[in-house]
């Protein structure tokens, strides 16, 4: 089905035929606000998202039609102004997902740059974001959304330069009852709703000029839960083009649904589910402040599909693991397309979810770096290791890049190299700060292409990946692609989830090992050490141990977080070999700093235990009492 007003993009042909119309003969929107008043005068009535404020209560929702959205928009674009937001101002948002949460993200975006940051992370991090974008607002989450996190940023903001803190209100909340803001030195703490209040009673638009396609629209950060994270920089071009794409490649037509559970600082949710439905018509549906991260939100999941009958969901694997546990116990006609991206799909989920609903899972790759998405997997098109065929207007290539002279390149088609992206929603660049300067480095983009760090190769337009080009295991010199010994453990049925990574020797440099879930009990590590033998043809790429865990590590989102396992291997090497040389009572902590693995020895016998592990690559450090003697 593709929506009203849209090309088809049913197979490789529809892309060429597409492509032959060059996208600025195109009557397209060019800014996210252009976007917002298009669907606001198209469908004024319809709603564009429903917002249910308690996952356990499905039925109980807010809608927000595509008219209410652009008044609302409007409001507090004036408020933001009334902060002294203009357009090179960054205004940081922090919070679970609530109306108010996106209608301010677009605001921002309209009036001057949307920075979204993961509540998770700690203020050492956010302090970092916040200093990288300059941001002197941030909109939170108030008391009554999330108590723990307001308090968090109210005794921490005030050290990192934010001037005024506004809190959003849960979905439904009545302004009435909200009781007074606590308030601290320096800073000034306000309602969102008050400082609407405060402006013109019903704005027909923006208190200053409109955006421009090639002004900043968004920072967003990428990365984990640890490590500092890289701030991206989206034009309005950017995410403009790429809301197009999306709904050119299986958006829901008018009025039908795309579930929306991801966070929205995660560009997925911003792009798939929020800007997407201002091209196609389409209806999104909001489940709860946490969306897929609740786990209260999977018992009711099905009710929920059918309730409101979805015709697309998005999520990452993780999801869909949890999903394909749960009975069917609702009817799910409805759901056609689910989507599923941000980390590799393994074989075992692919399985079960088919086995419990009927439906095939469709990949999707992409990068914050190039806004969102590079290609999809379309209904009646799913190709055994493909992650579907690039979107319009995006070239991706495989190529080999020259580290000394960055020279880039293409390679034939079916041969891997590192994959490069090109077109329009290529990033504007990383956020740099020099002194009180805040500017954006076009960092691994060369003429125009951005080197995207994955390794994979090209074949009749259709994506395939073989792992990340920083995650290779060098073992002696010799490159060990971690997806060999992860798609040999997958291959294993009780094996849900699959790491391999390097950990330290001393002989080799590196040698693999692997990490990995089971999705049934009883399998040993002998067993599964007998079956990599069996499945790995290249010896050197056989792991040198198996450590069975829970669940491997993600961050907020559901991507697999490899410097965790790295880390974790390496200590659990270390405390092994301190053990041989008979040392204990050594805390052992490691953790790569700028690519490099640093290894903390805590302890009366820091100094014998770091004599015995000189030689390998890495720094050791002493607490300060034991570097001292």
């Amino acid at each position: 089905m593709t929506p009203a007003g849209l090309p088809p993009l049913t197979s490789v042909a529809d892309l060429h035929e597409i492509e032959r119309v060059p996208l600025a003969d195109r009557d397209l929107a060019h800014t996210t606000y252009d976007l917002l008043v298009r669907a606001a005068q198209r469908w004024p009535d319809a709603p564009h998202s429903v917002w249910i404020p308690d996952a356990t209560v499905i039925e109980d929702h807010v809608p927000v039609t595509f008219g209410g959205l652009r008044d609302r928009v409007h409001a507090i674009a004036h408020a933001l102004h009334g902060l002294g937001i203009g357009r090179d101002d960054a205004v940081t948002l922090m919070a679970p997902n609530c109306g108010d949460l996106l209608a301010v993200t677009l605001a921002a975006e309209a009036v001057g740059i949307a920075a979204p940051v993961n509540a998770a992370l700690d203020v050492r991090h956010v302090a970092h974001i916040v200093r990288l974008t300059g941001s002197r607002v941030l909109v939170a989450a108030g008391p009554e959304l999330d108590e723990a996190l307001w308090k968090r940023l109210l005794n921490g903001v005030p050290d990192f330069g934010i001037e005024v803190l506004v809190a959003l209100s849960p979905d439904g909340a009545g302004r009435a009852a909200a009781p007074a803001l606590e308030a601290r030195p320096g800073l000034r703490t306000v309602r969102l709703d008050d400082l609407v209040a405060d402006g013109p009673a019903a704005p027909a638009g923006l208190p200053a000029a409109p955006p421009a396609p090639d002004d900043l629209a968004a920072f967003f950060h990428t990365g984990g839960t640890t490590g500092t994270p890289k701030v991206a920089a989206h034009t309005h071009r950017n995410q403009a083009v790429m809301a197009w794409s999306l709904a050119v490649a299986g958006g829901s037509d008018e009025g039908q649904g795309i579930v929306a559970g991801l966070p929205l600082f995660h560009v997925n949710a911003l792009l798939v589910t929020a800007l997407a439905p201002l091209v196609s018509g389409a209806r999104s549906i909001w489940p709860g402040p946490l969306g897929y991260r609740d786990p209260k939100l999977y018992a009711g999941f099905w009710r929920l599909v059918e309730h409101y009958r979805p015709r697309v969901m998005s999520a990452v694997p993780t999801v869909y693991a949890y999903l394909s546990a749960i009975p069917v116990d609702a009817d799910i006609s409805s759901l056609e397309i689910p989507v599923v991206g941000a980390a590799p799909l393994p074989d075992s989920v692919r399985r079960m979810f088919a086995e419990t609903t009927g439906l095939q899972l469709l990949e999707g790759y992409g990068l914050t770096e190039a806004t969102c998405a590079s290609s999809a997997t379309l209904p009646g098109d799913v190709r055994p290791g493909s992650v579907g065929q690039r979107l319009p207007y995006q070239t991706v290539v495989a190529a080999q890049v020259d580290e000394a002279s960055g020279t880039i390149r293409p390679l034939p088609a079916g041969e891997t190299g590192e994959l490069v992206i090109g077109g329009p929603t290529v990033f504007a660049g990383y956020l740099r700060r020099e002194g009180d300067r805040r500017r954006v480095s076009a960092d691994g983009v060369v003429d125009g292409l951005l080197r995207t760090g994955d390794l994979g190769f090209v074949r009749d337009e259709r994506i395939h990946l073989r792992g990340r080009r920083k995650d290779l295991i060098i073992r002696g010199g010799h490159n060990i692609d971690p997806a060999v010994i992860e798609d040999a453990l997958l291959g294993h049925p009780a094996v849900a989830a699959a790491g391999a990574v390097g950990r330290p020797d001393r002989a080799s440099g590196e040698v693999p090992v692997a990490f990995v879930a089971l999705s049934a009990p009883g399998i040993t590590v002998a067993e599964l050490t007998a079956w990599a033998a069996d499945h790995i043809s290249e010896p050197a790429a056989r792991p040198k141990s198996i450590t069975v865990l829970d669940a491997l590590p993600v961050t907020e989102i559901g991507k697999p977080f490899k410097p965790a396992l790295r880390e974790a291997a390496a200590a659990r090497h270390f405390r092994a070999e301190l053990a041989e040389h008979g040392i204990d009572g050594v805390e052992i902590g490691a953790r790569y700093e700028a690519g490099r693995l640093v290894v903390r020895l805590t302890g009366g016998a820091g100094a014998a235990a770091a004599a015995v592990l000189r030689g390998y690559d890495v720094e050791i450090r002493l607490d300060a009492e034991e570097a001292e003697q």
